[in-house]
């Protein structure tokens, strides 16, 4: 699936739309607090499709080391824009990472599964490079959010994506991972008509829920057997590892 120029600029217009924007901050809420028990400071995390660097401003302010990967230049080109030197990017495919063996401690692939040509590859590349974790955010396919693209019939880019049910997402972590723990949430439980800040709706679509129920639903597979316990905002003296 090309990510050219026009593809790019619409999909930035996209997350600065009224819907788009309340789209992504709840995601972001909802990344969160899945990650909330990851260690941040002095901590490498890539971030695989990167895109436009929709995420990056995110990851950053969270306090992580920053590099970020796309097969697109032209996606690179406006994450570089918006980033500037705060992360190390990188032109490459998701499914053939070109970093070393547990280069990073932590790896996120958001909204990436969906668009690639091998998606069972592309987890285990991400496994591959990550030495604590990973986190995954991906489309649900049993969400209204779904339906909705199912029953608009647009030749759309997300109508050429692959979606996940959470079963389906969860057989193909344990199918190449082996995970330590899994821990996973939703959100954006209406139909997009819905994504508005407007008391009433808002809750509805702020408020997580089990994984097979929202629109976007984001997963933390800890890689070692006992992740983390003590949320960053919590520490009195920086993590030395």
């Amino acid at each position: 699936m090309p990510w050219n120029h026009e593809s790019a600029a619409r999909y930035d217009k996209w997350s600065t739309s009224t819907r788009g924007g309340f789209a992504l901050r709840q995601e972001e809420k909802l990344l969160q607090s899945v990650i909330a028990s990851w260690p941040r400071r002095k901590q490498k995390l890539l971030d695989v499709g990167c895109g436009t660097g929709m995420f990056l401003e995110f990851f950053w302010s969270c306090g992580f080391d920053l590099t970020a990967l796309d097969k697109s230049p032209d996606m690179l080109s406006r994450a570089r824009e918006k980033i500037g030197h705060r992360a190390d990017l990188h032109l490459g495919s998701a499914e053939h990472l070109p970093f070393e063996d547990r280069e990073f401690d932590y790896v996120s692939l958001l909204t990436v599964l969906e668009f690639v040509d091998d998606p069972d590859l592309a987890l285990r590349e991400a496994a591959r490079v990550s030495r604590k974790g990973l986190v995954i955010g991906f489309l649900n396919s049993w969400s209204l959010y779904g339906l909705s693209v199912r029953l608009e019939k647009k030749n759309s880019t997300l109508s050429r994506a692959r979606w996940f049910s959470w079963p389906e997402m969860r057989g193909m972590i344990q199918k190449n991972l082996s995970p330590g723990r899994i821990e996973a949430r939703s959100i954006l439980l209406g139909p997009p008509c819905t994504w508005i800040p407007t008391p009433g709706i808002r809750h509805l679509n702020s408020t997580p829920v089990p994984p097979w129920m929202g629109a976007f639903t984001a997963v933390r597979i800890d890689l070692t057997a006992q992740p983390a316990q003590t949320p960053l905002l919590a520490w009195k003296t920086e993590p030395t590892t």
